[in-house]
């Protein structure tokens, strides 16, 4: 190796060195940024000559080595929105493509499909999970009428939070047992309702007792208590308990009503019309199964026994908040108890995440080395998803000052070594003087 060609080496070295500088200076930096990813130095040796009786001058570039793939510590966080992936995977993200139209109340998206780490996400103004680098939360919508996932479309999530509109009571589920030998006739009780523009109705159910397991079932209007004054009932239903207390059948007189067939096993329920002002709303009074002991049935006693009522109806509500399952399930709940999932987040997984290219934001984009994302539910590829935490920066700051001092001492020998051959350069110049 000439002189000069040990002076080029050493250049080579020094700006190998200034580009480990570079990527260790971003690690620290970033040593607190969620869901960043350190970027180490890999040192490659180029051969201009070598054989065994010579060696030419060498010279050294250096590479960055992405740790993509090595987790970050997963911290709790006092934000409820807030996701981190334990495991393998990224979320989707998208990046905006310009400031939202007139009104604030949309937002307009680049086509680019982009990949974070970063799950520090918070509901913006316009209602879409926002990331702190500024990254839209993707995911798969749920049709809130069936409950299915459409995993054919995957978008920034928008919730609304507009009032829920009322939803009018259908059903009325009854568990109660009736005596036997009742003290009072007829046994009456109340179960409230929704009509169709939310407000809280009450029907009162009065039962008569016509024989040795016979029931005959009066359903009257709101605020009409039943009895010899009141007005005529909405339904009539007669009823007929086994021997072991359970309902054996159930029939209507009433036209405008439907009973289901008496079949043992199979559900009891008298299907009735209702009228609050909005028109007819009918409503299915749920008794259990017949045979079955979980409804209405009739055991030893003087009086009414109610263990519950429930129905399916509700009052209009507000938006309360929004919660995110460990199966990655949004579900926007209100103040009236409503509750409804409106979207799924799938984790992306490729077959080498170290070759994700680097975007500004702790984003990534897919590239030739990296394939192409694969899309699946939480879980799909053994990750799972922690919710209210994020995932730290995977930097180590002691490991980082290490490579600090080596990268130190490196560039210093390196620089000797010009050094050591200017002079060599000076003296070889002065004999020829």
């Amino acid at each position: 190796m000439s002189i000069f060609g040990a002076l080029d080496t050493s250049v080579s070295g020094m700006q190998a060195q200034s580009s480990a500088f570079t990527n260790i200076s971003d690690n620290i930096a970033n040593s607190q940024t969620t869901g960043y990813k350190g970027v180490d130095t890999n040192f490659i040796n180029y051969l201009v000559q070598s054989s065994p009786s010579s060696n030419g001058a060498d010279s050294v570039i250096a590479r960055p080595s992405y740790t993509n793939t090595v987790q970050g510590t997963v911290t709790q966080s006092t934000n409820p929105l807030a996701l981190a992936i334990s495991g393998q995977g990224f979320f989707n993200v998208s990046e905006p493509a310009a400031s939202a139209t007139a009104g604030g109340t949309t937002q307009s998206f680049q086509s680019q499909q982009y990949y974070t780490r970063a799950g520090d996400f918070t509901l913006n103004k316009q209602g879409y999970l926002v990331n702190s680098a500024g990254a839209y939360l993707n995911a798969w919508p749920i049709d809130t009428a069936t409950g299915v996932v459409n995993t054919s479309s995957l978008a920034p999530i928008q919730i609304s939070q507009a009032t829920t509109p009322p939803v009018a009571t259908s059903s009325v589920s009854l568990s109660a047992s009736l005596p036997t030998t009742p003290a009072t006739s007829p046994v009456n009780t109340q179960v409230d309702i929704y009509d169709s523009l939310g407000n809280l109705q009450q029907l009162n159910l009065s039962w008569t007792q016509t024989g040795t397991n016979q029931w005959n079932l009066a359903v009257y209007a709101p605020g009409d208590p039943g009895g010899s004054t009141a007005k005529a009932p909405i339904a009539n239903a007669s009823m007929t308990f086994g021997s072991d207390g359970t309902l054996s059948a159930l029939s209507t007189t009433t036209t405008n009503a439907a009973a289901s067939a008496n079949t043992a096993g199979q559900p009891a329920t008298l299907t009735i019309p209702a009228n609050f002002g909005n028109g007819t709303q009918n409503i299915a009074l749920d008794f259990g199964r017949f045979g079955g002991t979980a409804g209405l049935t009739q055991y030893a006693g003087t009086s009414l026994n109610l263990q519950g009522a429930s129905q399916n109806g509700t009052p209009p509500g507000n938006f309360s908040n929004l919660s995110i399952d460990t199966q990655g399930n949004i579900t926007v709940n209100y103040n009236n108890g409503f509750s409804q999932a409106v979207a799924q987040i799938p984790i992306a997984t490729f077959d080498a995440p170290d070759a994700l290219q680097n975007q500004s934001g702790q984003i990534y984009t897919a590239s030739q080395g990296s394939g192409s994302a694969t899309i699946n539910p939480v879980g799909s590829n053994g990750n799972a998803l922690v919710t209210g935490s994020t995932e730290s920066s995977n930097v180590d700051i002691a490991t980082q000052f290490t490579n600090l001092i080596t990268a130190q001492q490196a560039y210093t020998a390196n620089s000797k070594v010009i050094t050591t051959a200017q002079q060599l350069l000076t003296t070889v110049v002065n004999m020829v003087q």
